[in-house]
C-alpha cells in the first residue's frame, strides 16, 4: 500500500509517503528543495557517485512512521543539507522546515 498525504509544520506544506512493504516501511517527507527518509536512504551514494545533483536530503534510522520520522534525530546528511546548517542530531521536521 501506498500513502500520500500533506503534513503542516510551522504553517508550511510538506508531502510525506509511506509505502508499505514486505517485513518493512519505506517513509520519506519532502519539501520542493529536499527530503528526510528513513534508513533506507543511502546519503553516501548521493555525496559521492551523485554530488554533482547537489541532494538535499537526511536520513533517520529506526523509525517506522511518518510521525517518528519527523521527530527522529538525523543519523545522517548530504553535503547539501550541511551548506544550510542540517546536521547530524537535526531532528526530522526541523530539517524540513530549513529545506524550505
Amino acid at each position: 500500500m501506498v500513502n500520500v498525504e500533506p503534513i503542516i509544520i510551522n504553517e508550511h506544506t510538506f508531502i510525506a509517503v509511506s509505502v508499505q512493504l514486505p517485513k518493512t516501511n519505506l517513509l520519506a517527507v519532502m519539501s520542493d528543495k529536499g527530503y528526510i527518509m528513513c534508513g533506507a536512504l543511502d546519503v553516501a551514494l548521493l555525496n559521492e557517485k551523485l554530488s554533482d545533483r547537489g541532494i538535499l536530503a537526511g536520513r533517520a534510522v529506526g523509525v517506522r512512521t511518518i510521525e517518528q520520522l519527523l521527530e527522529a534525530p538525523l543519523e545522517s546528511v548530504t553535503i547539501e543539507a550541511e551548506r544550510l546548517g542540517i546536521t547530524t542530531g537535526t531532528i526530522g521536521k526541523e530539517a524540513l522546515v530549513k529545506m524550505i
